[in-house]
């Protein structure tokens, strides 16, 4: 492993979305990560090669119902620097390897908690996914045109922005403190917090009165004309983006005018009349046409590229945004580090216990093989 977290332990009890995604950022910069999944792996509609969450990871597989389950959790936690799960409160206290038990064996443990709703409050024990987080947080409601209903945004905003990226962050803020302290703690990391947060400065435009409380009235949000997606000629899209007025007074320039009694950028009354004239001009022309006229400019216009033609952009393959490895072309460790550069992981995601016996034994875990013969943990090589 290569990267600033080289040396870092961590135990990560296998589940989807999230928390598999912690793990996968702090195995790209270098930590090492066991995924301790149940037998069978999480369930996933996908060949476990393809679980690119599980990149850089070893698997151990164990049956956490067995009554030996516990000792042999606790034993990882008594040896990692970090212990994250993503089970709804109070699970990992009725399996025996909570926080309490957890710091018992490992005082200086920074044990992570990756849930949609948090570990309190009224819908702490309900059900939930990245949308209905969203939806709570106020944040769904601002997604989407005005004249019809709100766009789930993948589970990007709710899983992995609020989510995951929340929980490894708050890991490694525990992880200074306890280095510092000799003490570790819990880390609360829970969606609907993180999506809130993520909102804040829209939050703060709102109550500044420069934010509508409306779908695709706002700057950032569609409604303005110079910050939309736009179709062209042949069905391709353009995402134009000028909001200075430098930058649209080039963008307007490139797009060949657009009429003398074309109304002021910032004349909000006439913006259905702005857009109207922008979309007619676009219209004009294929996606690669326009893509020639706005090259290397401070137009800021850029083509809709799908997921497939995305990798094979001029400035994201010359920055190696998404790289080949373990057959097949995947997005990059990010972000990167002068002194201590991350690269891909070398090991593939692992198949549900690929790794066990190999795991318990280098993590020095006694009597390996009778926990295997007892069905505690699955070998699966």
């Amino acid at each position: 492993m290569t990267g600033p977290l080289t040396g870092l332990t961590v135990v990560e009890l296998a589940g989807i979305g999230p928390a598999p995604f912690a793990g996968m950022f702090l195995a790209d910069l270098g930590a090492e990560v066991i995924r301790v999944d149940r037998p069978g792996g999480p369930g996933l509609p996908v060949e476990p090669r393809h679980d690119l969450l599980g990149r850089g990871k070893r698997s151990v597989a164990v049956d956490l119902k067995h009554p030996r389950a516990a000792g042999l959790l606790l034993a990882l936690a008594s040896r990692a620097d970090v212990l994250i799960e993503g089970f709804r409160p109070g699970v990992a206290e009725r399996l025996g390897i909570g926080p309490a038990a957890c710091h018992a064996r490992n005082p200086k443990l920074v044990y992570g908690r990756m849930t949609g709703w948090g570990q309190d409050g009224p819908l702490a024990q309900t059900a939930g996914h990245d949308l209905t987080y969203l939806a709570l947080t106020g944040v769904l409601h601002a997604i989407g045109p005005g004249s019809g209903a709100p766009v789930p945004p993948l589970n990007l905003l709710g899983d992995y922005g609020g989510g995951g990226m929340l929980l490894a962050a708050g890991v490694l803020a525990a992880l200074w403190q306890a280095e510092r302290t000799g003490t570790g703690q819990v880390v609360d990391a829970a969606i609907v917090d993180g999506a809130a947060l993520l909102a804040t400065q829209v939050y703060g435009l709102l109550h500044g009165g420069q934010w509508q409380d409306r779908r695709g009235a706002n700057l950032l949000d569609g409604g303005a004309p110079f910050y939309s997606v736009y179709e062209t000629a042949d069905g391709g899209h353009l995402a134009v983006g000028p909001l200075e007025p430098r930058f649209y007074a080039e963008f307007v320039e490139r797009l060949g005018g657009l009429g003398a009694d074309a109304p002021e950028q910032l004349d909000v009354a006439q913006w259905p009349r702005l857009r109207k004239a922008i979309a007619t001009r676009i219209a004009t022309r294929t996606r690669a046409a326009w893509v020639e006229i706005f090259e290397e400019s401070d137009a800021c216009v850029a083509p809709v590229l799908s997921m497939r033609e995305a990798p094979e952009h001029p400035h994201l393959a010359a920055r190696e945004v998404f790289v080949d490895g373990h057959g097949v072309r995947q997005p990059a460790p990010a972000p990167r580090f002068s002194a201590t550069p991350a690269g891909l992981p070398a090991l593939p995601p692992p198949r549900p216990g690929e790794h066990s016996r190999a795991v318990l034994t280098d993590w020095g875990v006694p009597d390996v093989a009778a926990l295997i013969a007892a069905g505690v943990v699955i070998d699966a090589p």
